[in-house]
């Protein structure tokens, strides 16, 4: 199973896919896609989509999953940007056919490092030892993004022990 997490931001979007084997994730890519402030919103709303579009097309992932919207009342116009660029994704997923997966940070956070409120820190440390990375990406965008797809990776484990569907499975 190959599952792509996707932090998006309108700045720096980072993406990150797993292979899922047997017990253990296998980092297959992780990058970041950029946007210039220089741009127009359209234009960057379609570099994302664009994107998104031809990972999907390379990687032909069975889901995609992205964490669920979190705003704080005191920064209103970053929660707007941020749904545009994740309404540029969810398209995109529905342009290709892909599941769509959303989980709140905490929940994300909790299935990677057993902690919900667990630190940034703490989160680069756990993605890069359950992938065997010995160096911390860059940028948090990739790291994020990869833990996105670990979570789900874990959660679809958890429910396969159960009994229970999960949404990416064939």
């Amino acid at each position: 199973m190959i599952i792509l997490g996707v932090d998006p931001a309108l700045s720096i979007t980072g993406y990150g896919a797993i292979v899922l084997n047997k017990h253990t994730p296998a980092l297959l890519e992780a990058g970041i896609i950029s946007t210039s402030a220089k741009d127009k919103l359209p234009q960057r709303l379609d570099r994302i989509y664009r994107a998104v579009i031809k990972l999907i097309s390379d990687l032909r992932p069975d889901c995609l999953v992205l964490e669920k919207l979190y705003a704080h009342y005191r920064h209103p116009v970053t929660a707007h940007l941020l749904g545009q660029a994740r309404g540029v994704i969810c398209l995109a997923c529905e342009t290709k056919a892909i599941p769509l997966v959303e989980y709140a940070a905490t929940r994300v956070k909790k299935a990677v490092v057993g902690r919900g409120q667990a630190s940034k820190q703490q989160v680069q440390r756990m993605v890069a030892g359950a992938l065997g990375i010995t160096k911390i990406p860059k940028y948090t965008d990739v790291t994020d993004a990869l833990a996105l797809a670990i979570a789900h990776g874990n959660i679809a484990r958890l429910q396969r022990i159960q009994g229970r569907a999960f949404l990416g499975e064939k």
